[in-house]
């Protein structure tokens, strides 16, 4: 069974995944960071894939991936750092990133890959459903890997459904239709978000990502869908710490769970 499946077959509530930028803030920090997550007890673990220009991130994830290709990393390099992961590291991976990087790997290389190492999901916030549908899904099927799709509070209704009935794994709600970053607390009308797709019925299970920094968003999220993910705030807690990567790890959770 996929290790995304299992894991929400195992635990319906309050999961944390948590984003990093795969080479930041060193080249061969993947590995530490994936393991310190783990020990530490994040569920899931989604690897940012650097790119040179990533329009739904905001200012901290941007300095990161530019810091990681100056770092050289490249997506066979991250291949390279995760052959042997899953002798480490048994929680969920995820390789996150934008579909240019992607395409010139090649889409059966990039998924026979990640099958490979042991990654279970990829999110990739510029494709379209329907290229997903026809051009992608095909070798993500053979290797057994889940494409995740991303919604926002203008997503209709309809290409919510269409969504949670052509993919599984999980639905990715972000929170506004802002660029990644913090925020203190989510308004009433992200709530009314929350609200509207909490009681659509859907099939897959979802987890909220963008704006989650803090006791209050991060509760929020997690008493709205099946968990949280957090991205801006973990790449700050490195950033801070670059030479101790567990103690940027709880820290991060030490903010969220106060």
């Amino acid at each position: 069974m996929n290790r995304i499946t299992d894991l929400f077959r195992k635990k319906q509530k309050d999961i944390l995944s948590v984003y990093f930028t795969a080479g930041f803030p060193h080249p061969d920090d993947t590995v530490p960071i994936l393991e310190a997550l783990a020990a530490q007890g994040a569920d899931m673990a989604e690897i940012g894939i650097p790119f040179s220009d990533p329009m739904a991130d905001g200012e901290t994830i941007q300095n990161s991936s530019q810091t990681a290709l100056k770092n050289g990393m490249t997506l066979r390099k991250l291949f390279s750092q995760l052959k042997d992961i899953r002798s480490k590291v048994d929680i969920p991976l995820v390789m996150m990133g934008y579909l240019n990087p992607i395409m010139q790997y090649g889409i059966e290389n990039f998924c026979r890959d990640c099958a490979e190492t042991g990654i279970d999901g990829a999110i990739v916030p510029d494709l379209p459903l329907a290229d997903y549908l026809r051009d992608y899904k095909p070798a993500a099927d053979r290797y057994g890997l889940k494409f995740i799709m991303l919604i926002t509070p203008e997503t209709s209704e309809e290409r919510i459904r269409l969504i949670d009935e052509h993919t599984d794994g999980f639905i990715y709600m972000v929170s506004t239709a802002a660029t990644t970053g913090t925020q203190d607390r989510f308004d009433e009308r992200t709530l009314a978000y929350f609200r509207r797709i909490d009681g659509m019925g859907l099939r897959n299970p979802r987890l909220i990502g963008f704006g989650i920094s803090n006791p209050a968003t991060y509760s929020a999220a997690q008493s709205a869908a099946n968990g949280a993910i957090v991205g801006s705030g973990f790449i700050k807690a490195l950033a801070a710490s670059p030479n101790d990567i567990p103690g940027a790890v709880a820290h991060l959770l030490g903010q969220l769970r106060k």
